[in-house]
């Protein structure tokens, strides 16, 4: 029998100490994250369903260790732990997309107390092409729109789709170690990218892709049936070819593809903005004070990314919040129930118990 304390806290702990408050107190419901990027993600959706009977609190999985990540979560809390007054809440990963593949996809897909992004990560959400001008925009105070996001992240993500097939596939059948992840991620790096011929860049990914599906053909010459078999599943999945750039490995995303183009961007728009500047400066002295005054409110793009919350109209948000609310439906219905009970525990005597037997 364990003798440490934490080791008992569980979803019944939480539940005991929702029921030592008064009967019109806030229920706390205590949300696990992965790691501190993960914090303010999961509070700007759960917070939307906090009312005068809840509310979360968005917690790391260990006050006394450093130790981060899913494998850390889900150790920490499965097993009987979750439960309606203490979720979790982790990035898919792949899991969501193997489908049971492995014993930590079984558990993230058949609890309803474990919440995942559908998308790779919050990375990739916080990449959501519709919203990446909008970052630009806080990044250089410019709102001239000289870069279409959402057509060039389209074009990487059709590229890249029939590899990511191939990749999903090898983790499928349970033989990832001869296409990894990292090996993947290798091919579909973007290389250098030049705003002023974006165009390069997405050839060279298409050339290394096809390069790399002729091998896996030749590895594979039986899988015909069971690829196509699978695209068809990912489609249905919501992985579309337009929108493949959502669930590949966020890191990569975010570090190799979307920050680099950002970062040319930006640095046109900045110069742009400060070209203006010494064209419209009546002065020197009003120059220098107008190109200081600006170098000031330039942001950082990384922090602007990660500060990010264009992605609530993405389907895989979506998907996450029917999710939650499906868990407060019975979260609520389960409430109804306890108030019931109580109620007729304190009238026992002379009120419920008369009702059932009049029934």
């Amino acid at each position: 029998m364990t003798r440490r304390l934490k080791d008992n806290i569980n979803s019944k702990y939480f539940e005991a100490a929702n029921r030592l408050k008064s009967k019109k107190a806030r229920r706390r419901i205590v949300a696990y994250v992965e790691s501190y990027d993960d914090v303010l993600f999961w509070r700007m959706l759960l917070g939307n369903y906090e009312d005068d009977t809840k509310y979360f609190e968005v917690m790391l999985p260990s006050h006394n260790t450093l130790e981060r990540g899913k494998r850390s979560v889900l150790m920490n809390l499965f097993y009987s732990k979750v439960g309606q007054d203490m979720i979790a809440c982790v990035d898919a990963d792949y899991d969501y997309l193997i489908q049971g593949a492995t014993v930590t996809s079984r558990n993230i897909l058949s609890s309803p107390f474990v919440f995942h992004t559908y998308a790779y990560s919050i990375e990739n959400l916080q990449c959501y092409a519709p919203s990446l001008h909008n970052v630009c925009v806080m990044v250089t105070l410019n709102d001239h729109a000289i870069f279409n996001f959402n057509e060039y992240l389209k074009q990487y993500s059709e590229a890249i789709f029939p590899l990511f097939v191939w990749s999903i596939w090898y983790y499928r059948q349970d033989i990832y170690g001869q296409f990894t992840i990292t090996e993947f991620n290798r091919v579909i790096e973007i290389g250098n990218f030049n705003l002023g011929s974006p165009e390069q860049s997405i050839m060279n990914v298409r050339n290394k892709v096809s390069k790399k599906i002729n091998w896996l053909h030749h590895r594979n010459p039986d899988a015909k049936e069971s690829y196509l078999a699978l695209k068809k599943e990912l489609i249905e999945l919501g992985v579309t070819p337009d929108t493949t750039y959502l669930y590949i490995q966020g890191h990569h995303l975010f570090d190799k593809v979307v920050v680099p183009v950002m970062s040319k961007v930006c640095e046109k728009l900045v110069r742009e903005r400060e070209n203006e500047i010494r064209r419209q400066a009546v002065h020197s002295t009003q120059m220098r004070n107008e190109l200081s005054c600006y170098s000031h409110s330039v942001q950082d793009i990384v922090q602007m990314l990660k500060k990010n919350m264009g992605y609530y109209n993405s389907e895989p948000f979506q998907h996450m919040k029917r999710d939650i609310e499906t868990y407060l439906q019975t979260y609520s219905s389960a409430l109804g129930t306890e108030k019931h009970d109580e109620t007729c525990s304190d009238v026992h005597s002379s009120g419920c118990e008369g009702n059932e037997k009049e029934s």
